[in-house]
């Protein structure tokens, strides 16, 4: 995990194995065995151009309402949508917080541009889906998100957009 959340997820991690007594491997395979595992990962396109960035996004964007109940090999559409948050506490409005593909199965991709890089822009793409089967819970990140990944990058037709053939980043 980077930034500051990786910190975070440090310190949550110290207080469980101090509180639990036992292994990172013990807590997690119970954990995953009890609620199922969700797969996680995150492909970061650094310094890409901001205008291919941008032009990805809005062709990205016009196709959301197009999208609902399509189907990409297994993968079902069941959502796609510009994601805004409305905070209950102070009221205040967070638009363009990414853009959401959100398949019948739990699984979502989501696109994000930044421009808090040293120069142009940043895509991060977030590719999760969650497996409930504890025989297919020790598959290999990238691995098990194999098919989202590629439908992450056809569908947003990353390549063309960023000449980037693979992201600079996964985590």
């Amino acid at each position: 995990m980077r930034e500051k959340d990786g910190l975070w997820a440090v310190l949550l991690w110290l207080d469980i194995l101090a509180a639990r007594k036992q292994s990172v491997d013990t807590i997690v395979r119970e954990h995953w065995a009890t609620y199922g595992r969700n797969y996680y990962s995150r492909h970061d396109y650094e310094e890409v151009d901001s205008d291919g960035a941008n032009a990805l996004m809005k062709q990205l964007r016009d196709q959301l309402p197009t999208l609902k109940g399509k189907s990409f090999g297994a993968l079902e559409v069941a959502g796609a949508d510009d994601f805004a948050y409305h905070d209950p506490v102070d009221g205040s409005d967070s638009a363009n917080q990414g853009l959401r593909i959100m398949f019948a199965d739990g699984s979502r991709i989501v696109y994000r541009l930044s421009g808090t890089g040293t120069s142009g822009a940043t895509l991060r793409v977030y590719i999760e889906s969650f497996e409930p089967d504890v025989a297919r819970q020790d598959v290999e990140t990238q691995a098990a998100l194999k098919d989202l990944i590629g439908l992450s990058r056809s569908l947003a037709e990353i390549e063309r957009f960023t000449h980037r053939a693979e992201p600079s980043v996964i985590t």
